[in-house]
């Protein structure tokens, strides 16, 4: 089973909120709510999507949901291959869900991002894609250094508990010797903070982040960088636990491997 989740960044406080899950599994696309939905309506006053208007009602489609489908460029556009070049995926592999886990179905025009449920793999390490957030608030020379990064070089993350906005935010910063090239390049996206947290303290130095992808312009900064990180899996880690919004509130949805 393939399973997303899609985050909502209320605009006033900007906190993000897992709000729903998609799966995919023998031809049927399933969405439902998660109890991070009405963790925001009853701090933020979120209002329900058009297209799921029930808390309580798992949907069910052939075809992917217009909601999701409509962001990332259908096949047809002439800018089509220049996208899935900027995921750092190869056109064989360019179905909707491996789209959508990649690229965040980040948009201009709303508040909504998509990501997949982290991968364990056969070794028994975490594992998961994501582009960089916060491009739009990093200084000049900062951009710049970001446009100098290279395939594979190796990012430190850097707790900014004193952050305004977010006390547990997680930095991203360049891994110069030299002190004169130590520039913060990003930051991890808010949704897998607590994740990242949980893995840190459990094995620090297990956790590797490293650039898989640098698109320069013409990309927009929300494609800009994008990241790949591994860290060991803790025997009695889950990712996105249930204290944490991501569960399903209808109980009968159907629940992905662990």
């Amino acid at each position: 089973m393939s399973t997303l989740f899609l985050a909502w960044q209320d605009p006033t406080s900007r906190n993000w909120f897992p709000i729903g899950r998609l799966t995919f599994e023998h031809g049927v696309y399933q969405f439902a709510y998660t109890h991070g939905a009405r963790i925001a309506q009853e701090q933020v006053g979120f209002q329900l999507l058009r297209s799921f208007p029930s808390l309580n009602e798992v949907y069910e489609s052939d075809e992917l949901f217009p909601l999701f489908a409509n962001r990332f460029p259908s096949r047809s556009r002439v800018d089509y291959e220049q996208f899935v070049e900027w995921l750092n995926m190869p056109l064989d592999r360019d179905d909707p869900v491996a789209l959508l886990a990649r690229s965040g179905g980040r948009r201009a025009t709303d508040t909504f991002e998509v990501f997949p449920r982290p991968e364990r793999t056969g070794d028994g390490v975490y594992h998961i894609h994501f582009f960089a957030h916060g491009l739009r608030h990093l200084s000049e020379h900062s951009i710049e250094r970001v446009g100098r990064l290279r395939v594979g070089e190796p990012l430190l993350l850097l707790y900014d508990f004193q952050n305004p906005h977010d006390p547990n935010a997680l930095m991203l910063r360049t891994n110069g010797e030299d002190t004169t090239d130590t520039h913060i390049v990003g930051y991890c996206p808010r949704y897998l903070v607590r994740d990242f947290l949980r893995l840190i303290v459990d094995g620090p130095s297990s956790v590797a982040v490293e650039v898989e992808r640098l698109n320069l312009p013409p990309a927009p900064l929300a494609h800009r960088l994008l990241c790949n990180m591994t860290a060991r899996w803790p025997a009695d880690f889950e990712a996105f636990d249930a204290n944490n919004g991501y569960q399903p509130i209808v109980t009968d949805a159907a629940s992905p491997p662990a």
